[in-house]
């Protein structure tokens, strides 16, 4: 992944009592505590770090996050908030977030690591049946809404196919939760500190390629950002392309592209899958007339499926072309041939060109 620089953010290659408040401190009012460059893990571990100082009834747990974790986002944790607060659990997924739903009924604010987003599916039913519905079959009565289930997922160069799948499309069938994405250190520190404290259950996936890639000035103090609001992160006036996670530094590239041809994209980050916002894409897409949806996942059945259902029925009379979609093959996640898998920036750019000349 080369090195790109956006106007929100920048990509550098390093060779290397729940409070159940909606209220959102602003990027500006957090930066009155200084910044500091920080890539996405240490940003994660800040975030959790701040969580549990913040709130005596947050808790961390997953496998091996006693002892840091396999990326290092705990790092220090047990040290400074104790071996009761955080703690590693057997490898037993299932058992981690059926403990997390209970922990977070009784009013705490259980924060759940599941080590890869490839092994959450023992845990698919606690998730799905159970802190889904927790609310709903209750009438209000009763509700783990304190439970957040951080995972990383997507493609890490090496990892075939057990430790690269983005899973994220299954649970956005799901009501009750909400699913999270995060495209940078700054962006990943604020929403998942808005995660820990929103009165829902969230899945938070983290894009593990950019651990460590990604860096960019994050604000020291706590601050959250909005669970509502996607994001234009580049103004254009040809063809809107949407997209979330690491995918967001790779259609930025194609844009740069793309621009030396002529053509204006307007970058989108959705953030949040579920609930999206459809305003903020419908009122691109009703500018610039054309719409591209990038993700790692296999493009069938993927969530940019139902951006294109939804765009198409808002925005019909006012496309100048189909809706793109560049996306993950139809295939399990290959691991020699992932080259030939991911949707890459000259696939991007190749999707612009024939959408804008169609």
């Amino acid at each position: 992944m080369s090195p790109c620089v956006k106007r929100l953010g920048k990509w550098v290659s390093l060779v290397s009592r729940r409070g159940l408040s909606t209220s959102i401190v602003q990027k500006d009012a957090a930066a009155e505590n200084g910044v500091k460059s920080l890539n996405l893990y240490s940003a994660v571990n800040q975030a959790l770090h701040i969580a549990l100082d913040t709130d005596p009834r947050a808790y961390v747990f997953g496998e091996d996050v006693g002892f840091g974790g396999v990326f290092r986002c705990t790092t220090g944790l047990a040290d400074r908030f104790g071996k009761k607060r955080v703690f590693n659990t057997p490898l037993c997924e299932q058992g981690i977030v059926g403990f997390g739903i209970g922990l977070a009924a009784m009013g705490n604010r259980a924060i759940a690591e599941i080590q890869f987003a490839d092994y959450i599916f023992p845990a698919f039913d606690q998730i799905v049946n159970e802190a889904a519905k927790f609310r709903y079959r209750s009438g209000n009565q009763f509700n783990c809404g304190g439970l957040t289930i951080r995972t990383p997922y997507g493609a890490v160069g090496h990892g075939g196919h057990y430790h690269s799948q983005s899973p994220e499309a299954f649970f956005c069938h799901v009501p009750g939760i909400k699913v999270v994405i995060p495209r940078s250190p700054k962006e990943a520190k604020g929403l998942l500190l808005s995660c820990i404290r929103d009165p829902n259950p969230i899945v938070f996936f983290e894009p593990k390629w950019l651990y460590r890639l990604a860096v960019e000035e994050v604000p020291e103090g706590d601050y959250m950002l909005p669970l509502s609001e996607a994001e234009v992160i580049r103004e254009g006036s040809d063809i809107t392309l949407v997209g979330w996670g690491a995918q967001l530094s790779i259609m930025e590239q194609a844009c740069v592209d793309a621009e030396k041809e002529g053509i204006s994209c307007e970058l989108i980050d959705l953030k949040i899958l579920i609930p999206w916002d459809k305003e903020t894409v419908e009122a691109s897409v009703k500018k610039t007339g054309r719409l591209l949806i990038s993700h790692e996942a296999p493009v069938t059945g993927g969530f940019g499926a139902e951006i294109s259902a939804s765009i198409l029925e808002r925005c019909f009379s006012r496309l100048e072309a189909p809706v793109a979609r560049v996306c993950g093959l139809d295939t399990p996640f290959p691991l020699v041939f992932e080259p030939f898998y991911m949707p890459t920036k000259n696939k991007i750019l190749d999707a612009i060109k024939s959408t804008v000349s169609y």
